[in-house]
């Protein structure tokens, strides 16, 4: 079935990874798909991949602390296809450094990447979402927007923990606007992300942690977002999703 048949998304941080995956899987439900990412050698790769496939894509390179690369990419996916129905805010990162070793300069930039962006994200694409019958955003969020983790990566944690209010802050305000605004918060996640810990007693501190004994993969947050795209949660918003096999049950 392909819920998404006849829209658009805009994917955020989609060369690799969790957003690789939705946009891939975005692309199979139907929709047209803008992929964004700072790496334009991966991003375009990527796209190139998606497009044989039959799949109606097309990359552009995006930074998402930038306002003005923000008012290019949602011009690009409203005139490459149309409008703009969907939106992914994926693009983040992080580091494991503590509160003691967190510089100013790393805070800011953290921060800026993985919350203004997604402030950024929401904002300028209010016009089109609001125009579509079916808007809906996702953005990844984090367990380590709710739980403290390891006692390591302070401005993740707060820039995470930041997205989970404030999706349901925009939620509240477009609930009356037919656009939905839900968070998903991935666990540990088999990403190139991890590869620097491959091998490592952290690698199996993750699994040890997750209740289900397991990495997550990327398709699988990848299936969560497109649920969330779609018709079939159109009651649904202001939602925190936990794809973290467990973890934060425990």
């Amino acid at each position: 079935m392909r819920r998404l048949e006849g829209r658009v998304a805009l994917v955020t941080g989609a060369a690799s990874g969790i957003g690789r995956a939705t946009a891939r899987r975005l692309a199979e439900e139907g929709a047209a798909v803008l992929l964004t990412d700072v790496d334009e050698a991966l991003g375009a790769t990527t796209t190139a991949e998606l497009a044989q496939t039959g799949a109606r894509v097309e990359f552009l390179r995006h930074d998402v602390t930038s306002e003005g690369d923000w008012e290019a990419a949602v011009a690009h996916a409203v005139e490459a296809f149309g409008g703009l129905d969907v939106l992914v805010n994926n693009a983040g990162m992080g580091d494991l450094a503590t509160i003691e070793e967190t510089s100013l300069e790393d805070w800011q930039r953290t921060v800026a990447v993985d919350q203004t962006g997604v402030f950024l994200g929401m904002r300028t694409a209010a016009p089109h979402l609001k125009a579509s019958a079916h808007g809906s955003v996702v953005n990844i969020s984090s367990i380590f927007g709710t739980s403290g983790g390891f006692g390591t990566s302070p401005a993740y944690h707060a820039a995470k923990g930041a997205v989970r209010t404030l999706t349901k802050n925009v939620a509240l305000h477009w609930a009356g606007e037919g656009v939905r605004v839900n968070s998903i918060h991935p666990g540990f996640i088999d990403t190139p992300i991890l590869d620097s810990a491959r091998g490592t007693p952290f690698e199996q501190v993750m699994v040890d942690l997750t209740p289900m004994g397991r990495l997550g993969r990327p398709e699988e947050v990848a299936a969560g977002v497109a649920y969330l795209a779609s018709d079939d949660a159109a009651f649904v918003t202001g939602l925190e999703l936990y794809i973290d096999g467990g973890y934060i049950a425990r």
